[in-house]
């Protein structure tokens, strides 16, 4: 085998599952290994799917091969604790389905157990590895946009209502994912203010509102709803120099850059240095980058590889998911708080206690 190529199982074969399976199968620098449910005519369907492919029911017996370099876990996030603890217990990497848990404090739990086991431990925020978020990404840090001064986001369709989660916990953590991806150094909010509405009685919130005020005084929102009957996805960033329009459901232009904005001069017009200011216009061009065409799933699976080879760091590691994870439970303080502003971050967390799982185990 060739150094280069590592080998995966998928752990969970329902929604997500086959389309990791079928990333790492027909990827250069993977081999797919297995295949594991606690169904097995449904694992089997994956795996036949994708070549000869072992089929596995016992996530014990999967973690005691020695052939198995990596876990992709695609199960319900409450479940994610549990068996990404085993996995890295047991000497393997591992990539888990977005949310990375439930809990912030199951998250943690998981990150500093892959740290100090000196394993890789990444979350699928798929959205990070589409090839528009990743150009967005290289603008920011290239400083095209010039310093970045608001975000707003949104994320809106007639959709499902979930009977676990709210709006917020179903449909922002793709926003938030994307904010921590492009913005340098990670979503580091000091707070959040949430708002949401449940005009049909749904018990949760299914139209929401997030406000995250941003270092050097930028500011982002989000907006998520359940109830629209237009689909929308589409983020604005705001820039000193430049604003970029992100439009997921426009394949022919997904991203238009701006050289148009608002400039503040200030001038002192007297002795005591008092200051004026004189506000201008910027009309300039408007431009779109060209866009490879890559499935995002097949870049994760190859970030992946880099990342347990040594190559580079994960650019969706579990920190990542961590932060994302601190901001929904601000935002649920918040909406408990009837809006008020909740602050973010470690302190803020429900601890742990001793002898309490941070998760609710393997349903």
């Amino acid at each position: 085998m060739d150094q280069r190529t590592l080998r995966a199982a998928v752990v969970g074969a329902g929604y997500w599952g086959p389309n990791l399976a079928r990333n790492f199968a027909a990827s250069d620098r993977w081999e797919l290994a297995a295949v594991c449910d606690l169904d097995a005519d449904r694992a089997a369907r994956v795996a036949r799917a994708n070549g000869r492919v072992d089929v596995e029911t016992s996530l014990e017996a999967l973690l005691e091969r020695d052939d198995v370099d990596a876990v992709a876990i695609a199960t319900p996030a409450r479940t994610h604790h549990a068996i990404a603890l085993a996995a890295l217990r047991a000497g393997k990497h591992v990539v888990v389905e977005k949310p990375i848990a439930d809990r912030a404090a199951a998250a943690g739990e998981m990150v500093a157990e892959a740290r100090s086991r000196g394993l890789v431990l990444m979350t699928d925020h798929t959205y990070c590895y589409t090839p528009a978020v990743r150009k967005i990404r290289e603008l920011v840090a290239g400083g095209d946009l010039g310093d970045i001064l608001y975000i707003d986001s949104v994320r809106i369709n007639l959709g499902l209502v979930q009977p676990d989660v709210d709006v917020f916990w179903d449909l922002a953590p793709h926003d938030l994912s994307v904010l921590d991806f492009i913005l340098p150094g990670g979503l580091q909010p000091e707070s959040v203010a949430a708002h949401g509405a449940d005009p049909i009685g749904a018990g949760k919130s299914c139209v929401g509102y997030l406000v995250l005020p941003l270092p050097g005084g930028a500011v982002a929102s989000v907006h998520v709803n359940w109830l629209s009957p237009t689909k929308v996805r589409r983020m604005t960033i705001g820039g000193s120099r430049r604003t970029l329009v992100w439009d997921d459901l426009n394949p022919q232009q997904r991203i238009s850059v701006y050289d148009r904005g608002v400039d503040l001069e200030t001038q002192a017009f007297d002795s005591l240095e008092r200051r004026a200011a004189t506000i201008s216009y910027r009309l300039g061009d408007t431009w779109s980058p060209a866009l490879e065409e890559r499935e995002a799933l097949g870049s994760m699976v190859g970030e992946l590889a880099a990342a347990i080879h040594g190559e580079r760091p994960a650019p969706t590691d579990g920190a990542a998911g961590l932060r994302v994870l601190d901001v929904l439970e601000a935002a649920d303080r918040s909406l408990a708080a009837g809006g008020d502003v909740s602050p973010v971050g470690t302190g803020a967390r429900t601890p742990v206690l001793a002898g309490e799982p941070a998760g609710n185990g393997v349903a």
